[in-house]
């Protein structure tokens, strides 16, 4: 199930929580894909909880929205800071009014929310973000993965594998 021709943003910040980016970077580009690392600057290493680094490839700014097919937010300290910078919200945004896949994992929800991606759709979160989950105008059900058409969302870094396997099927699914 070759990914190859589908271009994702994967997001970056401070303190991400490491197989939360890492794992759909590797599994994206392994099957295919074309994958940009982006954040609010190109020459800075991005810093994860445990301190690995992250260099990004491009940053919001100069992010074409209209050459992807999907946007990744990982969660972690990562999540908390995309969902209170403007240029991410952005990019999310217009990546939801455009009919791109939007996925989050964990606090990355919270991302999601900020852009009004989650109204009218059922999600799951991790146990950080559930109590601001009332606020979205979405429904929070209880799954390791929940899909509601293009938007996916998962709960942490034990549901990898079922998130990117959500991922990977709607980029599939989805023609461009």
């Amino acid at each position: 199930m070759s990914l190859e021709g589908k271009r994702v943003a994967v997001l970056a910040e401070e303190g991400y929580q490491e197989l939360e980016l890492w794992y759909p970077v590797l599994r994206l580009r392994e099957e295919g894909a074309d994958v940009v690392v982006v954040a609010p600057q190109t020459v800075k290493a991005y810093e994860s909880f445990l301190g690995y680094p992250m260099l990004a490839e491009s940053t919001f700014e100069d992010l074409d929205v209209s050459s992807l097919d999907g946007v990744v937010i990982p969660g972690g300290g990562a999540g908390r800071r995309l969902e209170k910078l403007g240029e991410a919200v952005n990019l999310v945004s217009s990546s939801v009014e455009q009919g791109l896949l939007v996925a989050a994992i964990g606090t990355g929800t919270g991302v999601l929310a900020a852009a009004g991606a989650l109204k009218g759709k059922r999600f799951t979160t991790d146990e950080a973000f559930k109590g601001e989950a009332a606020d979205t105008g979405g429904t929070l059900v209880n799954g390791d993965v929940v899909a509601d058409g293009l938007v996916i969302t998962s709960r942490g870094a034990d549901d990898l594998p079922a998130f990117f396997n959500s991922i990977q099927l709607t980029l599939l699914s989805k023609g461009k």
